[in-house]
């Protein structure tokens, strides 16, 4: 069960690393990472929404109304009472629903006013980070919750989740995996849709490696992302430059394979003769590789070709490289690539 308890108290008992907020006199939430129910947050938002002065017969007509709704979630009707009771607010999570608003590029300062309830600030933060992260708005999605903790909203695990989906795509792994971990295992009552994903999102955070092809698409896709949010500036452009970096690379050490795996002794009878102790003169040639584009130095030469040449060449020429780029590869990989190029030449409209 849930207690709220003031900030002097919270000085004695909050353990090592909790939050309290500035000067915060109201009073601040802490229990079990559980969602509470419509009852207890039906009283939360009444007293707050009767703090805003919001007394009129039509304000509490369409409070009562908002919290009927059965097919909404707790958190939803809470969003919906902030903004009846606060228009900054409103106007704050429709700019963040709109996906023709432009992504924003730091907290609002409505989040950041100690001057506003932390009912008010951190359950509008989380409707406010849960809509960016609908639109992949990730970094914003990490700031926002980073200023609050789950157990200061209605509810937790859409904080954890929430939270983990923009860490797990900005490939901060540990971050990840702690905020996975916590919503699995403190996450009570959690809906079963946040568990599958953030279990599928554990499982795949497993088989990273830091410097393989699968690396670089995670990082090509995070570049589309950004590009698609029309932010082709320099942090953008840094990531670039370290696919590329990668890229070269790769290269050479597939160059560097191809030379100590090739050797120029022939056996009398036609073979090869792996203890000649000879060294080729020349990489393998390309013609050698599997057909289709295949893997490995056909590949990363090509890709790194099309990063450099993509915005000189003609959609239909663009089109056939890119086919014969992916071909082998896996569905997730060649979504990835094929995202990152296509958005190249609209980034460049862009900026």
């Amino acid at each position: 069960m849930k207690r709220y308890l003031s900030t002097c108290v919270l000085a004695v008992f909050l353990p090592m690393g909790s939050q309290v907020f500035g000067n915060e006199k109201k009073e601040v939430v802490f229990g079990s990472l559980e969602t509470i129910g419509d009852r207890e947050a039906q009283a939360l938002s009444a007293a707050w929404l009767q703090g805003t002065g919001k007394n009129d017969a039509a304000s509490l007509e369409r409070f009562n109304a908002i919290w009927k709704q059965e097919d909404r979630t707790v958190l939803d009707k809470v969003a919906e009472t902030l903004s009846l009771g606060n228009p900054e607010a409103a106007q704050l999570l429709a700019d963040a629903r709109d996906f023709n608003t432009p992504a924003p590029t730091k907290v609002p300062d409505i989040l950041k006013d100690s001057k506003n309830s932390l009912f008010f600030r951190a359950n509008l933060a989380l409707a406010y980070a849960r809509a960016l992260s609908n639109r992949r708005v990730h970094e914003e999605t990490r700031e926002v919750l980073r200023n609050f903790r789950p157990e200061q909203v209605v509810d937790p695990s859409a904080y954890l989740f929430h939270r983990s989906v923009a860490e797990h795509a900005l490939l901060n792994k540990l971050e990840a995996t702690q905020t996975i971990t916590r919503l699995l295992e403190d996450g009570v009552g959690s809906p079963e849709r946040y568990r599958t994903v953030s279990a599928l999102m554990l499982l795949d955070m497993q088989t990273w490696k830091d410097k393989d092809l699968g690396a670089i698409a995670r990082k090509m896709e995070n570049i589309e992302r950004r590009l698609d949010l029309a932010r082709g500036g320099p942090h953008t452009q840094k990531l670039q430059k370290e696919v590329i970096a990668r890229l070269d690379e790769l290269i050479k050490e597939l160059e560097n394979k191809a030379k100590g795996s090739s050797n120029g002794g022939a056996c009398p009878n036609g073979g090869s003769n792996p203890g000649s102790g000879n060294t080729p003169n020349a990489p393998m040639p390309d013609s050698t590789l599997p057909p289709g584009g295949g893997t490995g130095r056909v590949d990363t030469v090509k890709m790194k070709k099309l990063v450099e040449e993509w915005g000189r060449m003609p959609p239909r020429e663009q089109a056939r490289a890119l086919q014969d780029l992916t071909q082998g590869m896996s569905a997730r990989h060649r979504e990835a690539i094929e995202n990152y190029f296509r958005n190249l030449a609209l980034a460049s409209t862009k900026r």
